[in-house]
């Protein structure tokens, strides 16, 4: 399978599910996505270390602070989405990838294209967050 035929693929309804291009078509997808995450973390390490600087007005040092921690914040939640991007990497390699943890249903092919990472059907996923609704409101 060439590197053009996959960047033209679009996985269809009309093919057998999870078959091997919709497989190497997802795969694809996570890494380029995993790739991005990493490209921009580098970036923010590389802005913090120019950034370390002792500014004389607190105000300016309150600001920069305040945009540090807002930063490192998103970081963390990137490196938990690195893990959530793996973990859909090794669903991919051991053949449970696009299946519901819940139902064993397949997983729409519009989910999986907008939410790479999902786990869960959308029908599972309401049902989760309903659940999770309850029991925040007791």
């Amino acid at each position: 399978m060439t590197l053009d035929s996959l960047e033209e693929y679009r996985p269809s309804e009309t093919e057998p599910f999870m078959n091997e291009r919709q497989r190497e078509y997802f795969r694809k997808k996570l890494l380029a996505w995993k790739e991005d995450i990493l490209k921009e973390s580098r970036e923010t390490l590389q802005h913090l270390q120019d950034e370390n600087q002792n500014h004389p007005d607190l105000a300016d040092r309150a600001s920069s602070e305040t945009d540090r921690a807002i930063e490192l914040r998103a970081r963390d939640r990137q490196r938990k989405l690195i893990s959530k991007i793996d973990a859909a990497l090794q669903r991919i390699d051991d053949g449970s990838y696009g299946f519901c943890e819940e139902t064993g249903e397949p997983i729409s092919l519009k989910r999986l294209d907008a939410r790479p990472i999902a786990t869960l059907s959308i029908e599972a996923q309401e049902r989760h967050e309903r659940r999770e609704r309850v029991y925040r409101d007791d």
